[in-house]
């Protein structure tokens, strides 16, 4: 079942610092929702309740619901602003969003079947992520939560890339939009560097062992 969020909020007229950190004592969190041909509006959230939607990974890749004094606009988190020390959100920007208009999006990579992996299962590696999550560009309705990465016929020394990754129809990854040179890798599989080191030192000293061999008399 999809995800959806629906966050409260209030139209914010006592602005700056002073009002900020009033509103912050108060348990409360100053937010900003712009864009969508309309003026940027200055918010009031309660802090508790967009903490605890922050911990769900789904959120910050998903169309929310921000309902204005009782109206719903919907929109997408643009930025976050988190204390340096303490669990506490500082500040908000949310952007609208057109049923229309495509939108730049981040979104989490899941990476699928890393344990059944040959290059990892019959061949001892280890699996490497390049990449945790990838920009993409849809319309607000072809918003996807996370793209899957199946690496199960992955093997060592091979990686997928951009281009490799199964995109939900309407999707397009931004870096592929720049060129070949933006195709870059985001999972792959290499050997342990121990065994790596080891399997090095068999082959120099089997070579001096061949070389001995060849020069001892007959």
């Amino acid at each position: 079942m999809s995800v959806t969020f629906e966050l409260n909020a209030e139209v914010r007229t006592d602005v700056g610092k002073g009002a900020s950190r009033r509103l912050r004592h108060a348990n409360k969190v100053p937010a900003v929702i712009y864009g969508g041909g309309k003026d940027p509006v200055s918010l009031t959230m309660e802090h508790d309740k967009l903490f605890h939607a922050l911990e769900n990974e789904a959120f910050y890749s998903h169309i929310l619901t921000i309902k204005v004094d009782g109206k719903g606009e919907k929109a997408i988190m643009r930025d976050l602003q988190r204390h340096p020390s303490k669990p506490r959100v500082m500040h908000a920007d949310f952007q609208r969003v057109s049923a229309t208009e495509k939108i730049h999006m981040n979104v989490p990579l899941h990476f699928e079947n890393e344990e059944e992996a040959v290059g990892v299962k019959e061949q001892g590696g280890q699996v490497s992520h390049n990449a945790t999550d990838v920009e993409i560009s849809c319309l607000a309705k072809d918003l996807p939560e996370y793209i899957s990465v199946d690496v199960a016929a992955l093997e060592v020394g091979h990686a997928l890339h951009l281009s490799d990754l199964v995109l939900p129809e309407g999707v397009e990854l931004v870096q592929l939009a720049l060129g070949e040179g933006h195709d870059q890798p985001v999972v792959s599989i290499h050997m342990p560097r121990v065994v790596a080191i080891e399997e090095e030192e068999e082959a120099i000293e089997g070579g001096e062992e061949a070389a001995e061999g060849e020069e001892a008399p007959e």
